[in-house]
């Protein structure tokens, strides 16, 4: 009959630790690992928000850089019009 109340005594050791387990707090809640993922949503959003900054300073130059026409000269030329001239001055 001891190995009977030794078993007996197992199981209930054995169920105690099951209803203990059960009423144990998650290693990580669901609120912590939600929380890490808006922060590191809000940490890529301003990095991407300093990037888009980077690439509108960087279209800005390029599209200033270029050399402005306002004041010069215009350079029109027409060669087949100088061309057609010297053709007639030739046959006359």
């Amino acid at each position: 009959m001891d190995e009977q109340e030794t078993n007996e005594e197992e199981e209930q050791e054995t169920d105690a630790t099951n209803k203990d387990e059960g009423s144990k707090p998650e290693t990580t809640p669901l609120i912590d690992i939600a929380n890490a993922a808006a922060k590191r949503m809000e940490e890529a959003n301003k990095e991407t928000a300093r990037l888009m900054d980077i690439q509108a300073e960087r279209d800005q130059r390029i599209a200033l850089g270029g050399q402005t026409e306002a004041g010069q000269e215009s350079k029109k030329e027409e060669p087949a019009v100088k061309e057609a001239e010297e053709i007639v001055k030739a046959f006359n």
